[in-house]
This record gives structure tokens, C-alpha cells and sequence, in this order.
């Protein structure tokens, strides 16, 4: 998910056990048709595309443990306001699949920057407004960085959130490290073992944390925990959180990109990033606006938890809209 510091927060402003309080979301059907498949040069990706074909293109990215309907009411908002919207599965989710038993199964952040080029390469698209949270945010921000030329606009939910490993190693208060928890609990083969065997309540308990007056029904949880049914999905999450750790290696074909991350290039595509109460004390934006050197804003949802596109859909979509 998202900064270590930043998911602390939600023990402070929550509570471990806080109850789910506002209105119960209904699952509903799917408005973007079949799910579709583009081939790259590792992955056979899923996705959803809804609106015009010839629309400016806006690509949404889920994080984890969430899957493409977090975007279930916000993209048909865009597309009835002319944008092509396309809503990939990441590496390890849904009906992305790797194309040979060979490629190592690699989370770490440039890996899924990268699939996000290709993902665009093989649908022949120049230049996407691209926006996401937690994973999502995080890829969105490093296909910013490292390739503005194809990134028109960005909306990041928390903000700048590439991961920079020396300063990662660097401990917290006892209350943010708890905060942590499910980190340190990949790190250990038990963990994975734990993961593996109970995807769906493991998952389901993020929510609630992530989210506490988000009262989604089962209904919409089930919909989405379909996609953690990817025979890659525990190899992929457990590597993202271990190579935070330096616990395990990343691939050298990511190495030059690594580098560049590691010294937390400045965005300079328009962008607006969007806080709310998971963010915590860095609800302000305040932490990372110097990383931003284009047109720029930052918004804050109060009431609102991690997955901001599903809990506030009309204030994800009017952000991406008027990033441009």
C-alpha cells in the first residue's frame, strides 16, 4: 500500500476495531462490458475500456488489496465527459498474467512503472492522463517521473509516494511501525503461508483499516477479491513489500530506472494530489509539495479513507478532469 508513515495514521484516527459507519455501497453490475486483453513484452494484461474511442485517454490504476472496480463509478463519469478510460489489471490481479513460467515474479516499483509503458505501447497510445491510489498513486507517480513525455496529467491519492529504499530503512515511533504491521508479517515465511490461506479475511481487514467509515457490503467485497485469485497474486505482493525492506533483490533489467528513482526526481507533468483522513498528519500535502514543479493542487477529502475512487467517486472524477 502506501508510505509506512502515512498508513500508521489510521490506528490514531480510526482505531483497530472502528466500526463501518455510513451508508452500505451495493455491489453493481460492471458498466464497461468484457474485460479485454493486450499482450506485452512479459504480461497478457486485463482490462476495462470504457467511452469514445478517439477520446483523450485516462488510465486508472487500483493498488492493493483492490482491484479495477474501486473505478466502477468514476469511470463512466469520465467517459460520459469524452474520455477513452482504460483500467488495467496490475501484475498479479484479475486475468494478468504473465506469459512465461520463466519471468520472475516481480513487485518492485519499477517493474510495475514500466508495465504501465507497455500496457500503453501495445494499445499504441502516445500520451494518457494517468491516476491512481496506494500502488496505483505510487505507479502513476514513477510513469511521471520517468516518462513524462507520455503522461499528460497526474491525480495521486497521498501524494508522492515513490519509495526510496535508503530512507525506507529508517525507523519509526512504535505507534507508526504498528502501523506497519502487515509489512513485517511478508518478511516471514509464516506470513506468506498466513496470506496465502486466508487472501480473503487478511484483504477484507485492510479494508476496514484503510477505510473505517466506508461500509461496504459483501457483496462489493466479494466482486473485487476475485482478482487475488491470480495464481501470481501472493508472489507478487509478498516481493513489493519485502524488496521495500531489502529483503529481497529486484531485476537488473529494472536496475538503470531504480537509480533514477532513488534520488526522488521532481514531477513536473500538472497534477493534483488528493488527501484525505488516512493520510493523517500529512493530510496538509505539505510533506511532499516541493516533489511537484508543474501546474499544480492539492485537495483534501475529509470523511473519506484509503480508496478514495470508490468512497468518493465524484471528487476522483472532477479531479481528473480538471488536471486536464
Amino acid at each position: 500500500m502506501i508510505s509506512r508513515r502515512q498508513f500508521s495514521q489510521v490506528l490514531a484516527v480510526a482505531g483497530v476495531a472502528a466500526p463501518l459507519l455510513t451508508a452500505t455501497a451495493q455491489a453493481k453490475p460492471a458498466r464497461w462490458g468484457e474485460i479485454k486483453q493486450v499482450r506485452t513484452n512479459l504480461l497478457n494484461i486485463g482490462y476495462a475500456e470504457i467511452g469514445p474511442a478517439d477520446g483523450p485517454v485516462t488510465i486508472l490504476l487500483h493498488g492493493w488489496p483492490y482491484d479495477i472496480h474501486s473505478y466502477q463509478d468514476v469511470a463512466p463519469a469520465l467517459a460520459a465527459q469524452g474520455r477513452r478510460v482504460l483500467i488495467p489489471y496490475l501484475r498479479g490481479y484479475g486475468p494478468t498474467r504473465f506469459l512465461h513460467a520463466r519471468t520472475m515474479r516481480n513487485g518492485q516499483q519499477a517493474a510495475l512503472g514500466s508495465d504501465v509503458i507497455a500496457f500503453m505501447d501495445a494499445l499504441k497510445i502516445r500520451e494518457a492522463t494517468i491516476a491512481g491510489f496506494d500502488w496505483g498513486a505510487r505507479t502513476a507517480c514513477i510513469t511521471a517521473a520517468l516518462w513524462p513525455e507520455r503522461v499528460r496529467a497526474l491525480v495521486s491519492v497521498s501524494g508522492y509516494l515513490i519509495v526510496n529504499l535508503e530512507q525506507n530503512q529508517e525507523p519509526l515511533s512504535p505507534q507508526a511501525e504498528l502501523g506497519w504491521w502487515y509489512q513485517y508479517y511478508f518478511a516471514t515465511e509464516r506470513g506468506v503461508k498466513g496470506y496465502t490461506q486466508n487472501t480473503y479475511e487478511f484483504n477484507k481487514l485492510i479494508w476496514r483499516l484503510a477505510s473505517p467509515q466506508w461500509n461496504f457490503d459483501e457483496a462489493t467485497y466479494a466482486r473485487s477479491a476475485t482478482a487475488w485469485q491470480n495464481p501470481d497474486h501472493v508472489a507478487i505482493v509478498v516481493h513489493n513489500y519485502r524488496w521495500r525492506l531489502q529483503l529481497a533483490e529486484g531485476e537488473h533489467r529494472y536496475d538503470g530506472l531504480e537509480r533514477e528513482l532513488q534520488t526522488r526526481p521532481v514531477i513536473g507533468v500538472p497534477t493534483i494530489t488528493i488527501a484525505s483522513d488516512f493520510d493523517g498528519p500529512n493530510k496538509s500535502g505539505a510533506a511532499y509539495r516541493k516533489q511537484f514543479s508543474g501546474r499544480y493542487e492539492h485537495r483534501v477529502l475529509d470523511g473519506i479513507g484509503h480508496n478514495v475512487p470508490q468512497e468518493a467517486p465524484e471528487a476522483f472524477a472532477r479531479a481528473v478532469l480538471d488536471v486536464g
